[in-house]
């Protein structure tokens, strides 16, 4: 027996405008916007989605767990995602051929380079 992978929690101080945020990096719809949870996926019948739940402590240190993007062309893909506020970090990656960013709320993401 195999389990299905229904979605990623991720905890946030505003989780409707980090999910819109998520949503429109993305490319995914908001299914769900309530005050307690608000979940986007790429389309309502496919799962995995992101849920946002509510939590009133920031985060503090570097994340467990983190999203990685590959785009068509990861320099216009970084500065459309830099342009809608997320912000680049260093978590000791060193010179490395992906870009580490964060989220309007700090969470760490990487954009990778376009497969070759």
């Amino acid at each position: 027996m195999t389990s299905l992978w229904e979605s990623l929690t991720v905890d946030a101080r505003d989780p409707s405008r980090l999910a819109h945020w998520w949503a429109e990096a993305l490319g995914y719809q908001v299914i769900t916007d309530k005050p307690d949870e608000v979940e986007i996926r790429r389309a309502p019948d496919q799962v995995p989605g992101i849920v946002f739940v509510p939590v009133t402590d920031g985060k503090v240190t570097k994340n467990r767990l983190h999203l990685d993007l590959r785009p068509a062309d990861q320099e216009a893909e970084v500065e459309r995602l830099v342009d809608m506020g997320a912000r680049h970090v260093d978590v000791g990656q060193g010179d490395v051929e992906w870009t580490v960013l964060a989220d309007p709320e700090g969470n760490e993401f990487c954009v990778l380079r376009q497969r070759g």
